[in-house]
């Protein structure tokens, strides 16, 4: 008999578990991750009365493998351009969040007796609030479209780019076991470039081959394409130096940009899905009951110390932001809890070998309990709100109100603000992406050539490809901007300001001469004259060029066009303008869509006859349409199957709205099981009958008794779909189709007709 590999029978146990205990929390409905934690921690070795996983080592590589998919599948949901959008209000509250918790942690790790390292891993695993958990939570509430759900969401956005720079930060400070400000600093410029240079690339190059490839491109060649480039960039990461984790992130917020997101999200879902939930069960088998209940108390003080934390600085940040008194309570209420991040650094600890054991079981322990809590927080920020709002002083809640609707308010940026942002933006995005080109042109493109040419030849070739391939870029470091609105408004305004605009072009033709010098000090060993004037002629050929610039204008707008296609494609279909929504919130409005479901008992009528606006107070802004859209509709405009309903109100008011049509919802799904089922059985009309002598109509077989006639049976041959001018006679069997009870009240008519 053939032996099954340990490999196979352990991914069996994780499996069966999984899928058993699952089922047993979405009966309960408590969220899936705590499912698979405990079924960990049943098939780990913990438990010795199961059946239990013999080779842990192997379920780590699946578990590593989950981690790469779980950060995809949020880099996939993150993108770089959603951060820039997301506004002061999430930057402000998710930094103050993570230099809090962080701080917190670190104290309460030491007041402990922790040590220094554990603290500080501790710190990074309460600073992260749970993306899955707030998501399904807010949908199982139906809390998505309320105004405080969009803080929550923008903060959770920029917490996740914070968690991936704690892994890195926090791995530079276990290798070196000591905090060197130079040296941490070069690990965050190192960071920082590569995260540029990726996404640069990434957006130049990934969108145009998806676009090129689309006809290709069927649910499982693009399947293939996602996870290859998500394991490309994961290989380029670890040899750069940053986890697989970070790759992984990078690779998901690239695609993220492309019009192929959402189709790559959906097709990796299945197999993030299958891999994630072999991390959770591998967190799960970590945990030691034992353990636990020996450190029941420091998993009490972490408890309380994440709820109130979270709670406290969260609710500052947002209030520091401008965001009212409501807002910031609700939202610091609904980030109470710490998720997956967690267990990714406490993984990482153990993998650095830095942290002690008990940290992953106890932080494990921690984020069960307050992921537990978490829908109970949601629904306690209410109430909380309410006794914060009255114990807040009069004069203080004004003074409150006064700051959040200042914040609001639109503030002028002067003109030089404006440019200088720009220039040092795109300064920043070239200069980094050029030196990186350098860089791996010299390490790796520059020794082959020279292999085959040897000499002076050779690197004179290695150095012209170097220098072509930058050139492009080097002249939009002199250039961009030059052209500008506010350049030459600030040119012409004022003769004092053309000294600061030449001085500016003067120091980035300066950095492009110092970028020049790089590749050719280092291939001909040319620092001096020669080096000037190589450099001098590769300037002046950049700036002067008509080819160049055309190649560079072209590659601009190449990547502005990749960067902004999916916005794009989302604005065309979205069912709600972002400016339109961005007036409305500033006058305490919000605006979300409605599904009109199949079965809606609104199908088929007027917006005049359901009068949505003064039974909810509510005002239907928009009626998307398949393709159609329609703007400001009528109050004669009819409700159909799939309509899309934008929506105008408060949050109370909308929260309102959804409550009436999920009554309205569960009262006709009542009625429509109250209706039975459509069958067919026949009937035979007899000497005397009611119906005989009388058409299918007269007969009121339909009008009286809701039956349709479907065929008669005759002496003379079958009658299939008869018209309603078709005679009934004696001696007809009738077949009809109709509910039963219609049916039976038919027969029984016809019945008493023949004894009468």
């Amino acid at each position: 008999m053939s032996q099954i590999p340990s490999l196979i029978s352990d991914l069996a146990v994780i499996l069966v578990a999984a899928g058993l205990v699952t089922l047993l929390f979405k009966w309960l409905k408590q969220p899936v991750v705590l499912g698979y934690i405990v079924a960990g921690l049943l098939a780990g070795p913990a438990v010795k009365q199961m059946p239990t996983v013999t080779d842990i080592e192997s379920i780590h590589i699946w578990a590593d493998i989950g981690v790469v998919f779980l950060l995809f599948t949020l880099g996939l949901d993150f993108s770089f351009r959603k951060l820039m959008k997301v506004g002061g209000t999430a930057v402000i509250g998710a930094v103050t969040v993570v230099i809090g918790m962080m701080t917190a942690g670190y104290l309460t790790g030491l007041s402990l007796g922790w040590g220094h390292m554990n603290s500080l891993f501790l710190g990074g695993m309460l600073s992260m609030s749970s993306t899955t958990i707030i998501f399904k939570a807010f949908d199982d509430m139906g809390l998505r479209n309320r105004q405080f759900a969009g803080v929550v969401f923008g903060i959770l956005i920029v917490e996740d780019l914070f968690a991936v720079l704690l892994m890195v930060l926090l791995s530079t400070l276990a290798v070196s076991k000591h905090v060197e400000g130079m040296e941490l600093l070069g690990s965050v410029v190192k960071l920082g470039v590569f995260l540029l240079f990726c996404f640069v690339v990434g957006i130049y190059l990934i969108p145009s081959f998806l676009k090129k490839a689309r006809r290709f491109l069927n649910d499982e060649t693009l399947l293939i394409v996602g996870l290859g480039l998500c394991l490309g960039m994961v290989m380029i990461a670890t040899r750069a130096g940053f986890s697989y984790a970070l790759g992984a992130f990078v690779m998901g917020s690239i695609l993220a940009e492309t019009t192929e997101a959402e189709r790559i999200e959906h097709l990796v879902k299945p197999v993030k899905d299958l891999f994630g939930a072999i991390f959770f069960v591998s967190v799960g088998m970590l945990i030691d009951p034992a353990l636990l209940w020996e450190y029941k108390l420091p998993i009490v003080i972490l408890t309380l110390v994440v709820m109130a934390g979270q709670i406290l600085f969260a609710s500052s940040g947002i209030l520091l932001s401008g965001q009212s008194v409501r807002v910031a309570v609700l939202s610091g209420f609904s980030l109470a809890q710490i998720g997956e991040f967690a267990f990714i650094i406490a993984s990482l600890g153990l993998t650095l070998k830095v942290t002690d054991h008990f940290l992953y079981p106890i932080v494990v322990a921690v984020s069960v309990i307050t992921t537990f809590f978490t829908p109970y927080m949601i629904r306690l920020a209410e109430p909380a709100c309410q006794a914060v709002e009255r114990a807040i002083p009069p004069r203080m809640r004004r003074l409150l109100e006064r700051y959040a609707s200042g914040s609001n308010t639109i503030r002028q940026k002067s003109e030089w603000n404006k440019l200088l942002k720009a220039i040092a933006r795109i300064v920043g995005i070239y200069t980094a992406v050029t030196l990186v080109l350098i860089f791996i042109w010299l390490q790796l493109a520059a020794p082959i050539i020279t292999e085959y040419l040897p000499g002076l030849k050779g690197r004179i070739v290695a150095l012209a490809g170097i220098l072509v391939l930058i050139a492009p870029m080097l002249r939009a470091i002199i250039v961009s901007k030059s052209h500008s609105p506010e350049f030459r408004s600030l040119w012409n305004d004022s003769m004092y300001n053309r000294g600061s605009l030449v001085s500016i072009t003067v120091v980035r033709i300066m950095l492009c001469f110092f970028i020049v010098m790089i590749p050719v000090a280092r291939l001909l060993d040319a620092a001096g004259g020669i080096g000037f004037a190589i450099a001098a002629a590769v300037v002046g050929l950049a700036i002067f060029s008509k080819w160049m610039k055309q190649r560079s204008i072209t590659m601009e707008r190449r990547f502005f066009a990749n960067l902004s296609a999916r916005e794009a494609e989302q604005e065309r279909t979205a069912t709600i303008n972002r400016s339109f929504a961005s007036n409305l919130l500033e006058r305490d409005l919000h605006l979300a869509d409605f599904e009109v479901k199949p079965c809606s008992p609104s199908i088929g009528r007027t917006l005049r006859e359901l009068n949505f606006r003064q039974k909810c107070n509510v005002n239907v802004v928009t009626i998307v349409r398949g393709e159609e859209r329609i703007n400001i509709p009528g109050g004669n405009e009819r409700i159909y199957p799939y309509d899309k309903l934008v929506v105008a109100g408060s949050d109370d008011d909308l929260k309102n709205f959804r409550l009436y049509v999920e009554e309205r919802y569960r009262d006709a799904a009542v009625q429509k099981r109250e209706t039975g089922e459509v069958s067919v059985e026949s009937i035979c009309i007899g000497e005397g009958s009611q119906l005989a002598g009388k058409t299918i109509p007269e007969s009121g077989i339909r009008d009286m008794f809701g039956c349709l006639v479907v065929g008669i049976e005759r002496s003379t041959g079958a009658i299939k779909n008869p018209p309603p001018s078709t005679v009934l006679e004696a001696g007809d069997i009738v077949w009809v189709a109709g509910e039963m009870d219609n049916i039976v009240r038919l027969a029984a008519g016809e019945a008493d007709g023949e004894q009468a």
